[in-house]
């Protein structure tokens, strides 16, 4: 098979080390498979199996998510499991965007498994970690913001890039530090090792997202890329940044004037009740 379509077959997988093992197996075969850009025939009941997941963990609103504190071990594996949770839809939204927009050049199908690729890797060290303290994927209830994203701007490559990569896996990198602080208050070594991997190589992944929206928006003439920026963040709603993580963004493709715009822009945001389109 294609592999835009085996990514399609990994994402409707349901059992996590299934989606883990096919994700390696893509990747590890990616030189051999033929790559075709063209649309992928795909039937209705195909895509509404997109994403396959497992049963648990129980998805709630965001709101619903029980606050819990990292220093008891219960907690702990709470704030474990919602990095995992993320890692875990991270691979779903990577394979997605590989076989989901059509026509584009081969270099952004690779740049997009890779990511997946090192997601599976993040999602399988805090499971290890997880399983180490007692606990497992699916022990604890999370929300699916992530995804929601991803239906919203699943018809426009560009407003994908934009609000997954540029924007919510960017505030991982704006939240690790403050979580790794915590972790190391609560004496959790192996944690801080693990997050210490994923930031480095988040980074790399919002870096590929800026690449690609930058692209996106040459494509479509957009000249000014940071204007755009916004008026999508206001338009779908998304959630405005608020203590930045400046030397991450800025090592992963965002400019110190792209950073100081959109910090006075997300200040004016919080201060006034902005209506959403």
């Amino acid at each position: 098979m294609e592999l835009r379509q085996l990514a399609l077959e990994a994402l409707c997988l349901t059992d996590p080390t299934a989606k883990l093992a096919a994700v390696h197996g893509l990747w590890a075969q990616r030189q051999a498979l033929p790559l075709v850009t063209a649309a992928i025939p795909v039937t209705p009941d195909r895509v509404s199996q997109v994403p396959g997941r497992p049963d648990r963990p129980q998805r709630i609103e965001p709101s619903k998510v029980p606050s819990r504190s990292p220093f008891t071990p219960e907690g702990r594996a709470a704030l474990l499991h919602a990095i995992a949770h993320i890692e875990f839809n991270a691979i779903n939204l990577a394979l997605d965007a590989v076989w989901r927009f059509d026509d584009l050049p081969e270099a952004f199908y690779l740049d997009w498994l890779h990511v997946a690729e090192e997601e599976a890797n993040h999602y399988s060290l805090l499971v290890e970690h997880m399983a180490s303290m007692g606990y497992a994927y699916g022990d604890f209830d999370a929300h699916d913001g992530l995804w929601l994203m991803a239906m919203r701007t699943q018809d426009s490559v560009l407003a994908r890039m934009a609000l997954v990569p540029r924007t919510l896996e960017a505030r991982g990198l704006d939240a690790t530090p403050a979580i790794q602080a915590k972790l190391a208050q609560a004496g959790d070594a192996r944690a801080g090792v693990i997050l210490d991997l994923i930031l480095r190589e988040e980074i790399g992944h919002v870096a590929i997202g800026n690449r690609w929206y930058a692209w996106a928006c040459e494509q479509a003439g957009i000249t000014d890329h940071e204007a755009h920026y916004r008026e999508l963040l206001h338009h779908h709603g998304a959630p405005w940044p608020r203590a930045m993580n400046h030397a991450a963004r800025l090592e992963a493709g965002f400019t110190a004037e792209a950073l100081s715009a959109l910090t006075a822009v997300s200040a004016q945001r919080h201060n006034h009740a902005w209506p959403r389109r």
